[in-house]
């Protein structure tokens, strides 16, 4: 089993329009609403990879249910309330623009114990753990990080894709797999990495700290994976248009699914990852992704080996 946590959960919301105009009224040709957050969505994901893998987090008690009735979870009932998440999806181009409301505060003085002790009951059945997106008021950034340093003392492989101060912590972590964003990774190590030979210039670092790999999702530049044993680059022949809303999570649902099944062949995980985040784009909603498309994609991704920075010599 993978087991996702995600612990500040939203309601996603989708409006579909012709066309968005600012200072006007519109009328919304279709909603969609759907239990989501980050963890929410890479074991949708890997649901339909045909891996089994149950979310967890925290919640209030009307989502948790829902949560619990639609697919396997296990969330701690410790939020006021969940917020929601909207993306307004464009007919006329598949332009998406998305407004994230800002979370709830957890006032439960146990709900972060609660939640660590859930995980650790699971840890012998796991296979690998992620742990991702933001965090609602009252839980300290160091939270993402001791969850991930429980797990990969068990052995278990695992990924964090959080940010900011959360971000940094995690990266402390040895052996932890850190899936950032491009602006992430800037805002995390002050490069600038708009290339991929940029990426692993900010990477390398990590990873010569003791992060196991850094897997940066570029957008449609693509995907950058930086390891110990070598770099590579991965993006389709050309970008595709839609919404870009859970691709990120897409991609770690691809990544933990290789992880999960032991030492992985990255390029072979680049493609995979690649392929599987744009099966998302495509979708209006976030946690899901076409399969055919993925299939038809797979052949098409180009991995490219990057050299690594060369150490500089000690005195």
């Amino acid at each position: 089993m993978i087991l996702t946590v995600t612990m500040n959960p939203a309601y996603d919301m989708t409006y579909r329009l012709e066309r968005l105009e600012r200072g006007r009224a519109h009328r919304v040709l279709a909603v969609e609403q759907r239990l989501g957050g980050k963890g929410i969505n890479v074991a949708r994901v890997l649901s339909q990879l045909g891996t089994y893998a149950c979310a967890t987090g925290f919640a209030d008690h009307t989502f948790a249910a829902a949560a619990a009735a639609e697919f396997p979870a296990d969330f701690v009932p410790a939020l006021p309330w969940v917020r929601r998440t909207v993306v307004i999806s464009e007919s006329r181009d598949g332009t998406a623009t998305g407004l994230w409301e800002p979370g709830a505060y957890i006032h439960e003085l146990h709900a972060v114990d609660r939640l660590r002790d859930r995980i650790e009951f699971l840890l012998p059945e796991l296979k690998g753990l992620v742990v991702s997106g933001s965090l609602p008021g009252g839980v300290d950034e160091t939270v993402p990080a001791d969850l991930a340093r429980a797990a990969v003392a068990a052995g278990i492989p695992t990924v964090c894709d959080v940010d900011g101060p959360a971000l940094k912590v995690a990266a402390t972590v040895p052996g932890i797999v850190l899936m950032p964003n491009q602006d992430e990774l800037e805002r995390l190590t002050g490069v600038v990495a708009e290339r991929p030979e940029a990426v692993v210039s900010a990477a390398g670092a990590l990873v010569d700290a003791g992060v196991r790999a850094v897997v940066a999702t570029l957008g449609a530049a693509g995907i950058v994976a930086v390891t110990s044993d070598g770099a590579w680059s991965a993006s389709l022949p050309e970008p595709l248009a839609g919404n870009p809303t859970g691709a990120g999570d897409a991609a770690s649902a691809a990544v933990i699914r290789a992880l999960a099944t032991g030492d992985p062949d990255w390029p072979t995980l680049l493609t995979d990852a690649v392929a599987t985040s744009a099966a998302a784009v495509v979708i209006p909603v976030a946690g899901e992704i076409d399969m055919t498309l993925r299939d038809r994609l797979t052949p098409t991704i180009r991995v490219t080996a990057l050299d690594m920075p060369t150490p500089e010599p000690r005195p």
